[in-house]
């Protein structure tokens, strides 16, 4: 809810008019919102106390709440975020769907919007190691330091995959908890909305009742999504493919898509001629039916095996925003879906 910071118009009393006689509901109106207005305050203490009092119930009856400021991190969490609370949140949105979430730069702008934010909703499980520590830092803003009611991580909340036995630099670009590409396993979204909607019900407690009905309302559509979107992808189980990057581990257990070839040589690590053919060789013995790739990655890898290989080369949203299709969550998968399946045609 935004509240108006303009100056209310005066409210000029003629000596015909009587001292104690309250205002109008024009003149109500006019004034409600700033509601303490520091010369409406000055214009009503000359009032009689009967006429100050009346003014004072009236405007409790219209209590003013403030949104809740949300820091997103993902278009993802925005999106989830904007399910569950509604009108009660401002939610802003770090980074873009086309945007890689490993290489965000922590700018001014981030800053800015860390400082005035009461509920951070990130990934989690480093994802935002390159950026997030340092906005943290200089925001200053104690309610969404770790540890705090106002951080939120949404990896902590599911079963994490890929979870290294050591770590190595060598191994690229390889996460400690495991691979945080967690969003493209629709069922993911249950645990971490429960999660989420004890969150926002645990900061703003006087809209509880609000939180726990869109909660309720979301988990009943997206368990019936869930059983369509798995009814839909049933060709898609044992389909072995080829993927960009480790960015679909979660995917591939939901619907049983199989993966045969990484084109990155390292998690992170753009490939080079020479290891494109290498990929394309060993497709020889384990051959994939499409190679897949998020839309915020270069389309030039993919289309070289595709091409080569003789299978489609096949984009998918990844997020929010990730196409034209996939406007929300519901649409998102909707979108994942149906790319899917007109790759196997």
């Amino acid at each position: 809810m935004t509240i108006s910071t303009a100056t209310p118009p005066s409210l000029p009393l003629s000596g015909e008019e009587r001292l104690g006689s309250p205002p109008d509901k024009g003149e109500l109106e006019g004034v409600l919102f700033p509601l303490l207005h520091t010369k409406l305050i000055e214009k009503y203490r000359s009032h009689d106390m009967k006429n100050y009092l009346f003014f004072a119930l009236f405007l409790l009856a219209f209590p003013v709440h403030a949104a809740l400021n949300v820091f997103a991190c993902e278009p993802e969490w925005a999106a989830l975020t904007q399910q569950l609370a509604g009108d009660k949140a401002n939610i802003y949105t770090a980074t873009a769907a086309l945007q890689d979430p490993h290489q965000i730069q922590a700018r001014p702008s981030l800053i800015a919007k860390a400082r005035s934010a009461q509920l951070l909703v990130c990934t989690g499980a480093e994802l935002e190691v390159g950026w997030m520590p340092v906005v943290l830092q200089e925001s200053a803003n104690s309610r969404i330091q770790p540890g705090s009611s106002g951080h939120f991580e949404a990896a902590k909340f599911v079963t994490m995959l890929e979870v290294p036995t050591r770590l190595d630099r060598a191994s690229g670009d390889v996460h400690a908890a495991g691979n945080p590409h967690i969003q493209t396993d629709a069922r993911n979204f249950l645990p971490i909305a429960e999660a989420l909607g004890k969150r926002l019900i645990e900061l703003d407690p006087a809209n509880a009742a609000y939180y726990q009905q869109r909660l309720t309302t979301f988990t009943q559509q997206w368990r019936a999504a869930i059983a369509k979107w798995e009814k839909q992808a049933a060709p898609l189980r044992g389909i072995p493919v080829i993927v960009h990057h480790k960015g679909f581990p979660y995917m591939n257990d939901w619907l049983g898509l199989v993966e045969v070839a990484e084109l990155e040589p390292k998690p992170g690590m753009e490939p080079s001629a020479a290891y494109l053919g290498k990929v394309l060789n060993d497709l020889q013995q384990h051959p994939a039916r499409m190679v897949l790739r998020a839309a915020y990655q270069s389309e030039r890898p993919s289309e070289w095996i595709a091409e080569r290989a003789h299978v489609p080369a096949v984009m998918l949203p990844y997020t929010v925003g990730g196409t034209p299709q996939a406007t929300d969550l519901f649409s998102l998968f909707d979108d994942t879906i149906a790319r899917l399946l007109a790759g196997l045609k």
